[in-house]
């Protein structure tokens, strides 16, 4: 994700809600999220489709890694003798 830009991707809803689709275009061409504000307060983030992708795919990353991190405090792995030999059993099942 693009470093935000304070003087230009903060808007009030307001002037966001007369050029809705400049602001959709502005989006798409510079990839930064613009900010919303309501009351002088963030209400809400547009983000371009291929940026929200991008932090959707990076969140399910870290959270497998996460996932592994806890398998490995919590002792639920193999090492590569004991991987193997369940392995070799299941080849010899199938």
């Amino acid at each position: 994700m693009k470093i935000m830009s304070i003087t230009n991707d903060i808007v009030p809803i307001g002037k966001f809600k007369t050029n809705l689709s400049k602001w959709f275009e502005s989006v798409q061409k510079s990839g930064h999220p613009l900010v919303i504000t309501q009351n002088g307060k963030p209400a809400g983030v547009l983000l371009s489709p291929s940026e929200y992708d991008e932090m959707v795919y990076k969140q399910a990353f870290l959270d497998s890694i996460h996932k592994g991190i806890d398998d490995v405090d919590s002792g639920k792995v193999h090492n590569t003798d004991k991987l193997k030999a369940e392995l070799a059993k299941r080849r010899k099942r199938g």
